[in-house]
């Protein structure tokens, strides 16, 4: 339905003759599979988190691209869509590797989660109240393995769904190889990545407010219909927008449009 209803919306904007590159998240698509795979951990071995990730990114890929396709089909309209399993690459080096910061996965009671740490040597935190996590990096994006893929699929006017949930992390290692990693990228760092790659002249962030605010949540909200760069870094060293909700998406549309990017929009 979720797919469904995303399609229905995103066909306005095709049928306005814009070419279209979809980046969507996966968070509790993967959380949902790190939990069937702790209930089945003494039947089946469980798959890396870097398989998740592109597991759950096949099967979201595909439900977009056939709720796309039959939009498309509904309208009238000859376009074709390609969802691509997107590799994506980061520093080995990257702070974030010593500082996991990112929760995945169950809940466990506190006794379990010591027991995983020193037995996996997880780093598990409490996580509001509700138990303890797992927590993994969430390193920067720094190159889409696919860049000139989708910039062809785009340039032949194909619509492409690629880097859900902030695509697959691998690193280069010393052999000059691809390696998957254990970690999680913001899907808004890589869709600003791709943006950039792709020289979009619009950048697009969905949420679920209509607006980017100030002193959100609070009486005094006040919301923004413009903001430059200066302001937005402004407002971000004043504790604006936190890490864990709007401050990766302004943070993201401010790499865009430094990049050289025309338009960004986050509504």
């Amino acid at each position: 339905n979720n797919a469904k209803k995303a399609a229905s919306l995103m066909i306005h904007i095709i049928k306005k003759g814009y070419d279209l590159i979809i980046v969507h998240g996966n968070g509790p698509q993967v959380g949902n599979l790190l939990i069937q795979m702790e209930e089945a951990i003494n039947k089946i071995p469980p798959f890396s988190l870097e398989v998740c990730d592109a597991m759950t990114e096949g099967s979201m890929g595909f439900m977009l691209e056939k709720a796309l396709i039959n939009e498309l089909r509904k309208n009238s309209l000859d376009r074709e869509v390609a969802t691509l399993i997107t590799q994506v690459v980061v520093d080995k080096d990257d702070p974030a590797f010593e500082n996991p910061s990112k929760p995945i996965g169950p809940f466990y009671t506190k006794y379990r989660a010591r027991m995983l740490a020193r037995e996996k040597k997880w780093k598990m935190i409490e996580d509001s109240g509700r138990g303890y996590r797992k927590v993994v990096p969430s390193p920067r994006p720094i190159d889409i393995v696919p860049k000139r893929i989708i910039r062809d699929l785009i340039h032949s006017g194909k619509i492409v769904i690629t880097s859900g949930g902030g695509g697959i992390p691998v690193i280069i290692n010393t052999r000059g190889f691809f390696e998957g990693v254990e970690a999680v990228i913001d899907k808004d760092y890589a869709a600003s990545l791709i943006a950039r790659e792709a020289n979009a002249e619009l950048f697009i962030i969905l949420t679920n407010v209509e607006r980017v605010y100030l002193n959100y949540g609070s009486p005094d909200e006040k919301p923004i219909p413009v903001m430059t760069v200066d302001q937005a870094k402004k407002h971000l060293s004043q504790g604006q927008f936190p890490a864990g909700s709007m401050g990766p998406k302004i943070r993201a549309a401010i790499e865009y449009i430094e990049s050289g990017g025309k338009e960004m929009l986050i509504t």
